[in-house]
């Protein structure tokens, strides 16, 4: 497996998307994306979910890779909140149907969404859910938390205007890989906002683990995860550290020989996955793991598991819409995305502007490509059309020959031991990537 390892440790998409963002290339105007927006909305059972991108964070954890504000001032606060209200009813005026259809989910990340004070996230929340169409029996809303900075009243609030699902940024519970990325954060601390959530009433709990980051070695990330096991968290998110210093040049700061490589890496992976198996977590999709009570659990059963911006989700909406600096957004047809310049993105909706950065229209050929990536991303096998086989052999024979992917009777399937490949195996179907000759350097590696 090593050599495997070696062979195959390639930069490689996420493929949280198809096109991927760096070869989004015929970006919508504003009137564009609104015009798709609204064509969405058209079928009485579209549906849609909201994601709300809070930036705000008191110290810079230096693996991070999102879109972020570093700054204790929490007078910053009002301001934001008052963007958000006006970039809504931005959207309000121009696209009605976002109050005539359901909306299914509702998601708080970030950044710390549990920066802002209990008042002004109910603030943020309460005029978009009260206008909203909102199933009961189909509403889920989730907060991406840092335990440090989480209070029970914050909690309190938000379970009572729906949220059920709480997402616990862990990492890591060793103090020395804690301290190299710059994220204190006591085992204690976690175990107490594990034990509110619960108390109040939360019913799926989340722990998001990284696998790669500095430091980190067999005995204590094996502890990590003991500690993990312990909390018993419904489901678990353990990631790959995407090094790109190039993006987030906090990242320049580890040192090579501190960071597990390849093989390395990889069989810290795979030690989690014995341990979390052994415990009674079931894999999900090639990163998370859930109890078999879960609705991740669930929807992998039912073939209702989706992949969009956020990662896995267990359920697809007509169309994921993203309020705040940098959100990203998208239809059957079009990607969008906010400025990312928090200066720009700010003058743009007080000038009463959408804040359009960039997106991608979608071809016939994307949402065909897009369709197969999300299906061998959530359930390990595609059905190709006849002019792909031939071209799939190909390219993936390498992978065929390593016993990683099978190709039979029009059908491509990953093997279990080519889990840890699911990348690599994607890449088959990214024409636009593989029509670059020289491929710049933007995705971080494969595993």
């Amino acid at each position: 497996m090593k050599d495997l390892f070696a062979k195959y440790d390639v930069p490689a998409p996420r493929y949280t998307s198809y096109p991927t963002v760096p070869f989004w290339n015929d970006s919508p105007t504003t009137d564009q994306w609104l015009e798709h927006l609204n064509k969405a909305f058209v079928d009485d059972s579209a549906t849609w979910s909201l994601y709300f991108h809070l930036p705000f964070c008191e110290s810079l954890c230096t693996f991070c890779a999102c879109n972020t504000v570093i700054t204790r001032d929490h007078g910053r606060e009002e301001g934001y909140v008052d963007l958000l209200s006006t970039e809504w009813s931005l959207y309000l005026d121009r696209v009605p149907a976002l109050i005539e259809r359901p909306l299914l989910g509702v998601h708080l990340g970030g950044g710390t969404p549990t920066f802002f004070a209990k008042e002004n996230l109910e603030r943020i929340l309460k005029p978009i859910l009260s206008k909203a169409m909102i199933d009961k029996n189909r509403f889920e809303a989730s907060v991406e938390v840092h335990p440090g900075h989480t209070t029970r009243e914050q909690l309190a609030m938000l379970h009572e205007l729906g949220f059920t699902r709480i997402s616990i940024g862990v990492q890591d519970f060793d103090p020395e890989v804690q301290r190299l990325v710059n994220r204190h954060q006591p085992y204690e601390v976690t175990k107490s906002i594990t034990d509110i959530s619960r108390e109040l009433g939360y019913t799926s709990v989340n722990y998001d683990l990284i696998y790669g980051l500095p430091r980190q070695n067999p005995d204590s990330f094996r502890d990590s995860v003991r500690k993990t096991i312990e909390l018993r968290p419904d489901r678990i998110a353990l990631y790959s550290f995407a090094r790109v210093p190039w993006i987030k040049p906090a990242q320049r700061s580890y040192k090579d020989e501190d960071l597990p490589m390849a093989g390395e890496k990889r069989a810290l992976y795979e030690l989690a996955r014995e341990m979390l198996a052994e415990a009674g977590y079931i894999e999900i999709g090639m990163d998370h793991f859930a109890l078999p009570h879960d609705g991740m659990a669930e929807a992998q059963r039912k073939h209702t598991l989706h992949r969009n911006f956020q990662g896995y989700t267990e359920k697809r909406t007509s169309v994921l819409l993203g309020l705040g600096v940098s959100a990203i957004s998208e239809t059957p047809t079009c990607f969008h995305q906010n400025e990312k310049a928090f200066p720009v993105y700010e003058r743009r909706v007080r000038n009463g502007e959408i804040p359009t950065l960039r997106g991608h229209l979608l071809s016939e050929e994307d949402r065909q490509l897009r369709e197969q990536v999300l299906q061998f991303m959530t359930r390990f096998e595609v059905r190709l059309d006849p002019d792909q086989r031939d071209d799939a052999r190909v390219f993936l024979q390498p992978m065929i020959d390593d016993g990683l992917v099978e190709l039979a009777n029009g059908t491509l399937r990953l093997t279990e031991e080519g889990t840890p490949f699911l990348r690599n195996a994607c890449m088959f179907f990214d024409k636009r990537l593989r029509s670059q000759e020289q491929r710049p350097q933007v995705f971080s590696q494969a595993l």
